[in-house]
């Protein structure tokens, strides 16, 4: 064969790849979708995801099968999906703690988050609540500081698994300080929250979604929030950087990400869909008074870029401070 025809050749099996992509993205989904999600039933991540997986159903007339994939801090969830056919029959539910986080301090998590996944759809954040249990008798961040000086390396606090944000919440307040706290790792935020209802742990940093009922029972008590700004949930709890720990600010997002290789259009439709779902009414609805934001719609180039910019601001920190999943 000469070199033309070779190129002739190759030039027809890529448009034909593409017509066959292209006609096979028009006729989706045929089937049902999985769903996975990295963290426990009951965290913020399985709230969202299933609210966004019964209404993607909906409106695309196929189930979208929610299947909890917990543990090693959302790894075997997101290994599993870098391993799947890109071909939009399986997708992931995604966090800041498993595309960045996970990236510094697993030295294999089992994928390359800028590398094995297609952006889907960035769908918002909540902050993170410090908590400790009703018995403690720290009134306030700083007290918290000056018990861990005068025990280094005592204090413990609980998180729903290394890598998620509930564990570099303490790795950033553990660096701020110039304290040593203890790391204990859950199998959830569930798990992790209920260990510092009972006094397992000293404190534990969740997101607001998840504990705003134990904090308004009583189970635990609140002594702030991680983000810059307060929490619309609780308007009277002053932020950790207004309470002296200076510069200190923790907001988690989440989004939905397929298998890299997965057709544009696919990917596009479902970020139409996705957009579309948590824009809506019922959207605010259901998440807005549990703390969740909901910004406006992003493309998947836009959230891809959200991606690459937190691995240069928080992989140099997490590596600095030293934080494994070890």
């Amino acid at each position: 064969m000469t070199t033309l025809r070779r190129i002739r050749s190759r030039a027809l099996g890529a448009l034909f790849a593409l017509a066959a992509a292209t006609a096979a993205a028009q006729g989706y989904p045929t089937k049902p979708i999985r769903l996975l999600v990295p963290l426990a039933a009951g965290s913020t991540a399985d709230i969202v995801s299933r609210f966004g997986g019964q209404e993607l159903s909906k409106a695309l007339g196929q189930p979208v099968v929610i299947e909890n994939k917990p543990g090693a801090g959302g790894t075997i969830a997101m290994a599993e999906l870098a391993r799947a056919a890109p071909d939009g029959y399986t997708i992931a539910f995604a966090s800041q703690g498993t595309l960045v986080f996970n990236q510094a301090i697993y030295a294999k998590p089992g994928y390359d988050s800028l590398k094995d996944f297609a952006p889907v759809a960035f769908v918002g954040g909540v902050s993170n609540v410090m908590i400790v249990p009703p018995g403690s008798k720290a009134a306030k961040p700083l007290d918290i500081v000056a018990e861990a000086k005068a025990k280094p390396g005592e204090l413990t606090f609980s998180s729903g698994g290394a890598g998620t944000s509930h564990h570099l919440s303490g790795v950033l307040f553990a660096n701020l300080t110039d304290t040593k706290l203890v790391h204990v790792p859950y199998k959830g935020s569930p798990q992790g929250v209920q260990a510092v209802m009972a006094g397992e742990v000293a404190m534990g940093f969740f997101n607001t979604p998840t504990v705003i009922g134990q904090i308004k029972g009583g189970q635990v008590r609140p002594l702030g929030v991680t983000s810059l700004t307060r929490s619309p949930l609780l308007p009277d709890l002053p932020t950790l950087d207004e309470q002296g720990i200076k510069g200190y600010e923790v907001n988690t997002w989440f989004g939905f990400v397929a298998p890299a290789g997965t057709p544009p259009d696919v990917v596009a439709k479902l970020n139409a869909e996705f957009n579309r779902i948590f824009a809506s009414p019922a959207a605010k609805e259901k998440l807005g008074p549990q703390g969740f934001d909901l910004p406006p719609p992003k493309s998947p180039a836009e959230f891809a870029s959200i991606i690459s910019g937190d691995m240069v601001k928080w992989v140099p920190i997490v590596k600095a401070a030293g934080a494994t999943a070890n």
